[in-house]
């Protein structure tokens, strides 16, 4: 069980909002922050700020060995067999554009296929669009069902000998869905096809194996596990980071350099040029270690519980419909209103202190599918509680009313 005293580690949370106290249900376009994420990040620029891997002196050996310890907590983290198979990035964005520059050009050419699903994040999406410009390669799109599941019958049968890429996210930022992931990257191997994992919605309520998922790459963001913007995380398999060229050129990516010629540097420095998010990455660490305090499990369970209770009560209302019903969901829940465009809705709840997100939530593609254009959608984390979401249902009543 977790107390409801948690609440207390997320100053965010004591705040008011239009003369309300804050309800934040925005969690999956981004989590607040922990006490200890911000004393991390103020400690690195008030005492320790300094460029890491190039000094001799103690703030730069200091920050350092701090960065290169986050390193070691993500291996740990996400089960890596090495430290050398994580890359820092900017985010599950430039991790999964990082992957598509210099991995699809590597192994794709005319004719062969990426295979991405219908309720992909854009960021998803559109790297593959522009390698695919670049290779001749041509994406297929898995289908869902009415309820926001893989329809995992379409996808074995669009896995052929000409699919080289697999990218497909854990979890669904719009619908919550929970998908097979560690199945579908088992029949993307038998065909021979890479398979990416975007990680993004997962972090910070599932536990992630990468050795028992036996993923090929993975992509996440520390600003959706309680840590700053800026930072992410790529994992990859050794070998294949090995074998696949730079991304980006600058410092700390080099070994030698000359005008006639340039040799890059081991792994996983050959993949970060140029000075880091240094506080955003030992920030990260202390994400980390707050999650595993706190505790997967107990996260997992209390968001469970949130979800089954929203679920129940938003069903209650008249006209209300929700969008993504799957078996396996994260505390995500989309929905529309009868006579009430999801932007409306959104502005009279901020109104009333309750942040949710609204719109097309980067997924297109997905909208179309279902025949919408927006949602409305609320997103739950463990320091959310029952009464908020008694407020959010009470929120979307008044709302109804004035609407």
């Amino acid at each position: 069980m977790i107390p409801d005293s948690v609440r207390s580690d997320f100053p965010a949370l004591g705040q008011q909002v239009h003369g309300h106290p804050l309800v934040y249900l925005d969690n999956a376009a981004t989590t607040l922050k922990s006490q200890s994420v911000i004393d991390a990040i103020n400690l690195h620029y008030q005492k320790e700020s300094a460029n890491v891997h190039r000094g001799v002196h103690f703030l730069s050996e200091q920050g350092t060995v701090k960065y290169e310890e986050t390193r070691h907590t993500v291996q740990k983290f996400i089960n890596a067999l090495s430290e050398r198979e994580i890359i820092f990035t900017k985010g599950t964005t430039e991790s999964i554009n990082l992957v598509a520059q210099c991995l699809g050009q590597q192994v794709l050419k005319e004719g062969d296929e990426i295979l991405l699903s219908t309720m992909e994040h854009h960021s998803n999406i559109v790297p593959w669009q522009l390698v695919a410009e670049k290779t001749g390669a041509v994406i297929k799109v898995v289908p869902i069902t009415d309820s926001g599941e893989i329809e995992l019958e379409a996808y074995s049968q669009l896995l052929n000998e000409k699919t080289k890429i697999v990218s497909i996210s854990y979890i669904s930022n719009t619908l919550g869905s929970i998908n097979p992931i560690k199945e579908m990257i088992e029949l993307a191997h038998e065909k021979g096809a890479l398979f990416v994992v975007d990680a993004a919605q997962a972090m910070a309520h599932i536990p992630v194996d990468v050795v028992d998922l036996d993923c090929d790459f993975l992509a996440f963001s520390a600003h959706k596990m309680f840590g700053p913007t800026g930072v992410g995380v790529l994992y990859g398999k050794e070998s294949l980071l090995e074998s696949m060229p730079p991304y980006q050129g600058g410092g700390a990516m080099i070994e030698t350099v000359t005008f006639e010629k340039t040799t890059y540097n081991q792994l996983p420095e050959k993949f970060e040029a140029g000075t880091p998010h240094i506080a955003g990455v030992i920030a990260l660490k202390d994400c980390i270690d707050y999650i595993q305090k706190v505790g997967l499990e107990n996260i997992a369970e209390k968001e469970d519980q949130l979800l089954d209770y929203a679920t129940q009560r938003l069903n209650m209302i008249s006209g209300l419909k929700l969008i993504g019903t799957a078996k396996k969901k994260s505390a995500v829940i989309s929905f529309t209103l009868e006579g009430a465009h999801p932007h409306d809705l959104g502005t009279l709840l901020d109104q009333q202190g309750i942040a949710i997100r609204t719109g097309h939530h980067c997924t297109q593609p997905l909208m179309k599918r279902f025949g919408i254009t927006a949602t409305a959608r609320a997103s739950f984390s463990f320091y959310n509680t029952k009464e908020e979401v008694d407020k959010l249902v009470d929120g979307i009543r008044k709302a109804q009313e004035l609407l």
